[in-house]
Formats: structure tokens, C-alpha cells, sequence
């Protein structure tokens, strides 16, 4: 029986591009599609790759799961199998039966499938998503005309399946066991999350959600990062379509979204893709450590069905950004291998990995020629040059990269005890001598805690008040260091526990206690601060928008700098104090003569802080200090930090005096960002 749309066939040209690893729209004919035969009959067009099968046929819950029922017809170069199955309704449970070159026979999910079985289920199911509408065209221009280097970036990073949980005592898919992973209530669906999540980022002020990955994986234990099911959206919280709606509705509300994609390996599962048809096809090998096989980024069929992905969510979900995880396990061949009888080498004796080098940079400069206001993020630890450079000139061609030098160090000193961080104090200045090497995102993330790393606050020195007082002066640094900014679920609240993937984010804490809730304001206020602000994000990555004061105060655990956005008016003066004492009449040198208001101060009564703030307005002095010309006195909060905004030029003197105006102010103009970074 023959399908009566004969684009759903695979031609010669698509089996061409194929093995050249540039089919990059494979998804429209591989894995299942609604077709309909010659004579009217009503079904689903198949097509998988498994050219070291022996045969290949697809079996489900409409054929008894019947491997002689619906056999495949392979063909005759590219080992890709293709049937018309009629009669299959839409989200039809389905595997395909797959016979190696051995003669066994295993069931496998479909590489390609748009939609899958609720896990602990590991069967694909048919499904047709021509039918959504979306609404968020007005959103879609909107990104078309704006420069993502030059806006706000604060991004809310979640999982889906413990951001809230409902409280019925059961787990994400049935009864409650005796386990505490299957007695944190059934997750929220997607429907849900499009109400309750999305008002709640709004509300808070982040300007886009980060998901840890969404794709279907079978152990909830891997928090999504061991995929099976690359071409869904997990049906843990609904519907592909439902997926769907809720990435609109975040759009409608003005949120950006950006999906964790995992590119670096996929897991054993022997479901997945793990010896497919028998042989290795698509994994090269083992990862030495987390138990996953590594793609084979040599082979073009691999990189087709990847670049394919990427641009799936690109494209059919709208997805405004990708965080590709695990570049680093990705660049070097031998990474985690401390072996030196194990380790591998290229054919220069060094130990980049060439080949997912090109792999990487493929994906970067396809996904921006074809959608150029998407964001594509890179998870590199290592000092790799040029992540951020076009691949023209070197680089991976990323737009932005997580600096875990800047987390790592931060973190560090944070945990330092009052008295010993004057001799640390060069973790908390020195990610400025290299922020703007590369397009920084400064990441709080899941991977801070858990695995025994405690909570954020629980790291924090002294009592319960410094604890607090010290998130909102981490929160504060954060906020005002060069870069985009990213915080995980939980740290808003300053929640005491570690993250557990298998409950909620302890929300009543904010109801129960006021020190929790005054947390929550204070990074509501600071994010709305934020985007208000475009001297904290016009210039975020280049050095235009930064300028130290002092960086040196270490004996009082202070630093002060300047962010400059285009226009003068816009500059903000930043002073932090990282220990626990207060200053009074405090003189802070100024960039130019004028008159300044303090705008925030993380130590407001309102934020649980002591009030130690300036309400006056702060003119200049012809005093010079740390370097300038001009300086005012200020009141300085303990362990917290203020922001001073210009307000005016200074009054007129009386009598015969004359007018003082301000300094000459250096113009800043969009043009100025350097070339190898900038967006083409």
C-alpha cells in the first residue's frame, strides 16, 4: 500500500545528505508521520536507520505487538527501513522490532518520536502536532529586532517535575510507595506550570526560564541529562501540544525560554539508542564518568540526526535559546580519563577532540543562520579559548558561556568565615580580570546544590541574620557584575534543604517565616531593579560597562565599581561590604562631580536588613579619593551592598560663583562591542 504524499519517502538525496551529516531536517520523514494511502486509508508513514539489521519491523498496541505483522522495506543504500502502517490512530503505543546481524531480535523506541509513553512505559507513541495554533507571533518579531547582547538577561533555571509537586501523596506517575522519592506528590502539568510557573517568574522579574531538559529520559534520577526520546518533550506533564502551550504562554507573558539539550552522550537504556540495530551506531564509546555512551561525531548520519534535533526545538517549539550541556566532556578526548595507559591523543598529539570540535561549531553556525536571534549557551568549564568567537576566527561560535570560575570562586569566599576574608579576598575581584574574554553567564545552578554541596545559605558563616544578609549580598554581586545572571529554583527563598528532584521547592517556607519571605522581595525587587537598569546589562560583556573604583579594600572586605550603560545619566556606583561590620561617614570616591541618590541597598528594613541606608541625596566634593577628583561620604550597611544612581548636576552656586557642571563623560555607542564577539 503506498502512501498517497510521496514527500514522505526518503529520496536519494535525503539518504545523500544523510551520511554527509547535513540532513538537518530528517525529522520530517524519519520516525512517524499521519499518512494517508492511495486508496484513502488513514495511517502512520514509518521510517527508521538500522543498516546492520537484518530486518526491521514495527510492532504496538495496534498489531498485538506483532513482529511478522508490519514488516520494513529497506532501502537500497542508506540502511534506512520505511513502511505505511493504516489504521493506526494517533498516540499509538509503538516500538520497532529490530533483528541483528546475530539473529536477535530487540524492541526499540523510535529514534524520532514526537511523543512517548508515560515512564516507567518505554514504548513511542504516534502523534500529530499540525494541529497546534500559536499565538506568540507578536513575540517572535519582537526577538527578531532585538540585539541579546545589549538586553537584559536573568535567567530562572527549573525542573519542571520539582519546581511545585501537588500534595496527594503520590509520585509523578502512581501510587505512593515506601520510597521519599515516591512521596513527594504527582507533578504538575504542563497546563499547570503555564499558570502557576509562568505567573510566578513574571512576578519575580526574571526575563527568561532555563529548563533542565525536557526530552523524554526514563529514570527521574538523571534530572532529564540521560535521554532516550531526543524529539519529546517528556509526557511525565502532558502532551506534546501542552509543551507546546506552555512555552506560548510563557512568550505571551514576556518570559523567554531556554532548553537544556544534551548532545555530549545518551544513556544505556535497552530501549534507546544504545546498539540499535545490534552493532554501535550511534555511540563511538563508553563515558568513562557517568555510565553513558558518547555520540560518534564522526559518522554523518549521527550528526544529522543531532543538528536535526537541535533545530526541531528551534524551530516546531520555538524555543528561544539552548544550553548545550557537557561541552567540555565533549572537546577533549580524554576527559575524566586518568589513566595515562587509557588516554588517547590526535593525530598532533594533543588531546582536543577534532572531531566534536567541528561537531559543536556545526551546530552553532547552523542554528544561527537559520534562526539568528536564538541563543546558543555553552556549559564549558575549562579556560577553551575563543567559546564565544565565531568559528571564522577560531571559535565554537557560541553567543554566551557559564563562567564557573566566577561561581567557583564566589562561592568560596562566601564560605569563608568573616575573619579570614580579607586573605581571600582575591576570589571575590579576580573573575574581573578576564570577564569580558569571553560573554559570560554567571550561574548559580542546580549542580550547587546538591550531592552533599548544601544549600546556598547553609554555606553562608554566622547566625541566622548573617545567613540571609549574605545571600542578598551574594544576590547583590551577582546582579552587578559584568555578565548575564542565573539562579536555580529554591535560591530565591534561601530554602535550607539541598534540591531533591523528587519534591517540591519548600515555598511554605515563605509563609511560615518572614526572614524566607523577605528573601523572596528582595530578589523580586532586584530582578525589576535589573531590567530597569541599563547600565547592569547594555554593556554586560564588553569592557565599556565596567570600571573598578577600589578593588583593593580587602582589610575591609569592600569593593566599589562603576557599570556604565550608553548615557551618562545611566551610570550606577556599586559599593559591597562582604563582613559584618557598618561604617559611618564612609568617603567613596565618584566617577564625575554631581548629585547622587542611593537607588537600592540589599540592607533595607523591607529586605529583613538592619536599615543602614542613605536617604539623603549625596553631593560631590571636590575631595579626591581612590583616584578621582570627586568623592561623597556614605553610610555603609553591613553585609550588604548599595547602588547609587546620578540625579542631577550639581546646584548653582550663589553670588559670583559660577555654574559647576559635570566632568566629560566618555560616549558609549552600540558599535563599540568588539567585532569577533558581535552577531552577524
Amino acid at each position: 500500500m503506498n502512501v498517497k504524499d510521496s514527500s514522505l519517502y526518503v529520496t536519494k538525496d535525503d539518504i545523500y545528505l544523510f551520511g554527509k551529516g547535513e540532513w538537518y531536517q530528517s525529522y520530517e520523514k524519519l520516525g512517524a508521520h499521519p499518512a494517508v494511502a492511495d486508496d484513502g486509508t488513514e495511517g502512520y508513514h514509518f521510517a527508521v536507520w538500522a543498516p546492520n539489521a537484518l530486518s526491521v519491523s514495527v510492532v504496538g498496541d495496534f498489531n498485538d505487538w506483532n513482529d511478522q505483522t508490519n514488516q520494513m522495506a529497506r532501502t537500497k543504500t542508506g540502511g534506512i527501513w520505511e513502511t505505511f502502517v493504516p489504521g493506526v490512530p494517533e498516540e499509538a503505543l509503538y516500538k520497532y522490532a529490530v533483528e541483528s546481524s546475530g539473529g536477535e531480535m530487540t524492541l526499540k523506541a523510535d529514534p524520532y518520536a514526537f511523543y512517548a509513553e508515560i515512564p516507567s512505559g518505554t514504548a513511542s507513541r504516534t502523534a500529530d502536532l499540525a494541529g497546534y495554533t500559536w499565538n506568540d507571533k507578536k513575540w517572535l518579531n519582537a526577538r527578531k529586532k532585538s540585539d541579546f547582547l545589549a538586553s537584559p538577561l536573568n535567567i530562572f533555571e527549573v525542573h519542571l517535575g520539582s519546581w511545585k509537586r501537588h500534595d496527594d501523596g503520590l509520585d509523578g506517575n502512581g501510587p505512593a510507595g515506601d520510597t521519599p522519592e515516591s512521596s513527594g506528590g504527582s507533578f504538575l502539568t504542563y497546563d499547570e506550570l503555564s499558570d502557576e510557573l509562568v505567573s510566578y517568574v513574571s512576578k519575580m522579574g526574571y526575563t527568561h526560564i532555563e529548563l533542565l531538559p525536557v526530552m523524554e529520559h526514563p529514570y527521574d534520577g538523571s534530572w532529564g541529562y540521560q535521554v532516550t526520546g531526543y524529539y519529546a518533550p517528556t509526557s511525565r506533564y502532558g502532551t506534546p501540544q501542552q509543551f507546546m502551550h506552555f512555552i506560548d504562554t510563557c512568550h505571551e507573558a514576556g518570559i523567554g525560554v531556554i532548553l537544556d539539550w544534551v548532545p555530549g552522550g545518551f544513556c544505556r537504556d535497552a530501549h534507546g539508542l544504545a546498539r540499535f540495530d545490534g552493532e554501535k551506531l550511534y555511540e563511538r564509546e563508553e563515558h568513562p564518568n557517568w555510565g553513558t555512551y558518547k555520540f560518534d561525531y564522526g559518522r554523518g548520519e549521527v550528526r544529522s540526526f543531532l543538528i536535526s534535533n537541535l533545530l526541531w526545538w528551534l524551530s516546531s517549539y520555538h524555543a528561544d535559546g539552548i544550553r548545550m550541556d557537557g561541552v567540555t566532556s565533549m572537546l577533549y578526548l580524554n576527559f575524566g580519563i586518568d589513566d595515562p595507559a587509557r588516554k588517547r591523543f590526535n593525530e598532533e598529539g594533543t588531546e582536543e577532540d577534532k572531531q566534536a570540535i567541528e561537531f559543536v561549531r556545526s551546530c552553532n553556525v547552523t542554528a544561527q543562520k537559520r534562526h539568528p536571534d536564538v541563543l546558543m549557551i555553552a556549559e564549558e568549564s575549562t579556560a577553551w579559548p575563543l567559546v564565544t568567537y565565531p568559528p571564522s576566527v577560531g571559535g565554537l561560535g557560541f553567543h554566551l558561556k557559564w563562567d564557573m570560575g566566577w561561581m567557583n570562586d564566589t562561592l568560596h569566599y562566601c564560605q569563608t568565615d568573616f575573619p579570614f576574608r580579607p586573605g581571600n579576598h582575591r576570589l571575590l575581584t579576580f573573575s574581573t580580570m578576564y570577564q569580558f574574554n569571553e560573554n559570560f553567564v554567571l550561574p548559580l545552578s542546580h549542580d550547587e546544590v546538591v550531592h552533599g554541596k548544601c544549600s546556598l545559605i547553609t554555606r553562608m558563616p554566622g547566625d541566622w541574620w548573617r545567613q540571609f544578609a549574605g545571600m542578598r549580598a551574594l544576590a547583590l554581586y551577582q546582579m552587578t557584575h559584568s555578565g548575564a545572571k542565573l539562579n536555580f529554583m529554591g535560591d530565591e527563598i534561601a530554602q535550607f534543604i539541598e534540591w531533591r528532584y523528587y519534591e517540591g521547592i519548600q515555598y511554605f517556607l515563605t509563609e511560615q517565616y518572614h526572614t524566607h519571605a523577605d528573601q523572596q522581595h528582595f530578589i523580586a525587587a532586584l530582578n525589576h531593579f535589573y531590567t530597569k537598569h541599563p547600565a547592569l546589562w547594555q554593556h554586560a560583556y564588553d569592557e565599556l560597562g565596567f570600571e573598578w573604583i577600589d578593588a583593593d579594600n580587602n582589610e575591609q572586605s569592600l569593593i566599589t565599581f562603576i557599570r556604565r550603560g550608553e548615557k551618562p545619566k545611566d551610570d550606577l556606583v556599586i559599593l559591597l561590604n562582604f563582613d559584618v561590620a557598618a561604617h559611618e561617614d564612609f568617603r567613596l570616591g565618584m566617577p564625575r562631580a554631581g548629585q547622587w541618590s542611593e537607588v537600592f541597598n540589599s540592607d533595607a528594613e523591607e529586605f529583613g536588613g538592619s536599615g543602614v541606608i542613605n536617604t539623603a541625596t549625596l553631593t560631590t566634593e571636590d575631595e579626591p579619593w581612590n583616584g578621582r577628583d570627586q568623592s561623597v561620604v556614605v553610610r555603609v550597611p553591613p553585609l550588604g551592598g548599595m547602588i547609587l544612581g546620578y540625579s542631577g548636576p550639581l546646584p548653582k552656586k550663589t553670588g559670583r560663583g559660577k555654574k559647576v557642571t559635570s566632568s566629560t563623560h566618555r560616549k558609549v555607542t552600540s558599535t563599540s562591542r568588539r567585532k569577533p564577539k558581535k552577531r552577524k
